[in-house]
C-alpha cells in the first residue's frame, strides 16, 4: 500500500468518525487484524455476513451524463447487480470502477471503502435488504478498524437512495 493511499484512508477514517460523533450515531469501533475481504472481515468481527455493508464503486455508462460513478452498498452475502444499478441511474450498462478510480473517489484503499460518500461526483445507492439488519458492519476506511453502526443511523447520516440493487 502506498503512503498516499495510507494517508488518504486516514483522512477518510477521521472524516467518517467525526461524522458519526457529530451526528450522534450509535456505533462501536472494532479493532482487528488487517482484512479487506468481506467474508474474512465479518468472521473477525463476529457477525452474520448479511450484516456487512459491502461497498463497491460502480461506473455507469450511457444516459446523461455519459459516464457517472456511484457507491453501491449491498449486504455482505449478496453481489451488486450491475444491470440494476445502471437502470436506477438511467444508464445503459454498469461496471466496477478500476481500483485506482475507486480509491480516488472513495478516499479509501480497496477493501476498506466506507458506505458514505465525501465526494461530489459519487452518489450512494443502498440495497433495500441492508435495512433488515439492526446493525451494519464495515471497515472504517482502514483495513484494521471496523464500525458497528445502527442501520437507522446509517440511513439518516448517509442519506442513500434505497433501491433493490443486490443479486
Amino acid at each position: 500500500m502506498s503512503e498516499a493511499a495510507k494517508a488518504s484512508g486516514n483522512l477518510a477514517s477521521e472524516r467518517l468518525l467525526r461524522l458519526l460523533e457529530e451526528g450522534g450515531a450509535r456505533y462501536e469501533l472494532l479493532e482487528h487484524a488487517p482484512e479487506g475481504q468481506t467474508v474474512r472481515a465479518s468472521a473477525l468481527r463476529g457477525h452474520a455476513l448479511s450484516a456487512a455493508a459491502k461497498c463497491m464503486i460502480v461506473t455507469v455508462l450511457g444516459g446523461t451524463p455519459a459516464e457517472r460513478h456511484v457507491l453501491a452498498v449491498v449486504p455482505g452475502d449478496r453481489r451488486v447487480d450491475l444491470a440494476r444499478v445502471a437502470g436506477e441511474c438511467g444508464g445503459q450498462r454498469a461496471q466496477l470502477a478500476p481500483r485506482g478510480l475507486a480509491e480516488s473517489l472513495s478516499g479509501c484503499v480497496s477493501g476498506s471503502i466506507i458506505p458514505f460518500s465525501f465526494h461530489d461526483e459519487l452518489s450512494v445507492l443502498a440495497d433495500t435488504a441492508l435495512f433488515g439488519e439492526p446493525t451494519l458492519y464495515f471497515n472504517a476506511a482502514r483495513l484494521d478498524l471496523s464500525v458497528a453502526l445502527a442501520s437507522e443511523d446509517y440511513r439518516a447520516l448517509a442519506n442513500p437512495k434505497i433501491v433493490p440493487i443486490a443479486a
